[in-house]
C-alpha cells in the first residue's frame, strides 16, 4: 500500500510547480510568506484536486475573452507543452501562496516582467497587452472564482460567507501587484463582475481549440489516464452554465450527478496519497508538521 502511495504521489506532484525545483517552500523557517496558515487561501489552495478540477475550468473560462485568448495563442507554446504551462501556472500559485515572501515577491516581479513582453493585435483587429489591468483583472477573477467553486463542490461545501469573502479579499492582493485594477473582493462583487464581463465573451474555433487540447493532454501514466479524463469532465462540470452553452457543451441533471459522485473518491484517494505538496513543505517551514 505504501508503494501505491508514494507511486501516486509521484505522478501528482510531477504535473505541479515543484517539478520546476525553483522554489524551496521548506526554508527559511518561520517566514509566513504573504498570508501564512491562517489564510482562508491555504485552505483552498492546497487541496489538489479541487484545484486541478477549478483550474481545467479556468483555463475555459479565460479563453472565451478574445484578448486572453489572443495572448496566449500567440504568446505561450501550451499546444506543444499544456504540462509545462500546468507546471509554470502551478508555480506562480503555490508560490505566491505558500513559499517565503521573498520567493513570492520574486514570482509576481518575474510575471510582471513576462507580461510587458505579450503584446499584439487579435483577429478582431484589437490590440492587446498582458499587462492591461482590465485583462488581468478578468484572467484573476475567472481563476480564482473557479478554485473556489471547486473547493465548495469537492471539499468543503459549508465553507461560511465571511470566509468565502476572507479568500477574494487575500487573493486580490496579488492580482492588484501584477497590475489589475477595480478587482472585485467579495463574493458578491465578483458574481456581479462575472454577470457584467459576459457580452464581452465569445467562444470561437481557437476557444474549441483550446478544450480539444485539454481533452488531449498527456496524463503521467497510460493508469493513469481514466483520472484524468474524470478530472477533465469534472472540470468541464464546474463551468457556469452560460460559459457551458457557449462552448456548446450539454450535461443533464444525471450526467452531472454520475461525475460528481465518481469525482469524489478519486479526489479523496489523491488527498490520501499526497503528503509532500507545497503545502505541506510551507506547514513544516511554519513548524505545523
Amino acid at each position: 500500500m505504501e508503494r501505491l502511495r508514494r507511486h501516486i504521489e509521484s505522478q501528482m506532484l510531477s504535473m505541479t510547480g515543484l517539478a520546476l525545483n525553483q522554489i524551496d517552500f521548506e526554508n527559511p523557517k518561520g517566514d509566513p510568506g504573504l498570508y501564512g496558515p491562517d489564510a482562508i487561501c491555504w485552505q483552498v489552495h492546497g487541496d489538489f484536486p479541487c484545484m486541478l478540477i477549478g483550474g481545467i475550468s479556468a483555463l475555459l473560462l479565460q479563453m472565451l475573452h478574445p484578448l486572453a485568448l489572443a495572448g496566449v495563442w500567440d504568446h505561450s507554446n501550451f499546444r506543444e507543452d499544456m504540462t509545462g504551462r500546468l507546471r509554470r501556472t502551478g508555480q506562480f500559485i503555490a508560490g505566491t501562496t505558500f513559499a517565503a515572501r521573498a520567493d513570492a515577491d520574486w514570482l509576481i516581479d518575474k510575471v510582471r516582467t513576462l507580461h510587458l513582453k505579450v503584446t499584439g493585435v487579435a483577429p478582431d483587429g484589437r490590440p492587446y497587452a498582458a499587462s492591461d489591468p482590465a485583462l488581468l483583472t478578468w484572467v484573476h477573477v475567472a481563476e480564482v472564482h473557479s478554485f473556489m467553486a471547486a473547493h465548495l463542490r469537492y471539499l468543503n461545501p459549508h465553507l461560511s460567507h465571511a470566509d468565502q469573502d476572507r479568500y477574494y479579499a487575500e487573493t486580490a492582493q496579488v492580482a492588484i501587484r501584477l497590475g489589475a485594477r477595480d478587482v472585485p473582493s467579495d463574493t458578491a462583487a465578483v458574481s456581479a463582475y462575472l454577470h457584467g464581463m459576459q457580452p464581452q465573451l465569445h467562444c470561437d474555433a481557437r476557444s474549441m481549440e483550446v478544450l480539444q487540447l485539454l481533452h488531449s493532454a498527456p496524463a503521467p501514466s497510460r493508469l493513469a489516464r481514466p483520472v484524468g479524463t474524470l478530472i477533465m469532465h469534472a472540470g468541464l462540470d464546474l463551468l457556469p452554465g452560460w460559459a457551458a452553452s457557449m462552448f456548446g457543451l450539454s450535461s443533464g441533471p444525471l450526467r452531472s450527478a454520475l461525475v460528481r459522485t465518481a469525482t469524489q473518491p478519486v479526489a479523496g484517494a489523491m488527498r490520501w496519497a499526497l503528503r509532500n505538496g507545497s503545502v505541506h513543505r510551507a506547514r513544516r517551514r511554519m513548524g505545523l508538521e
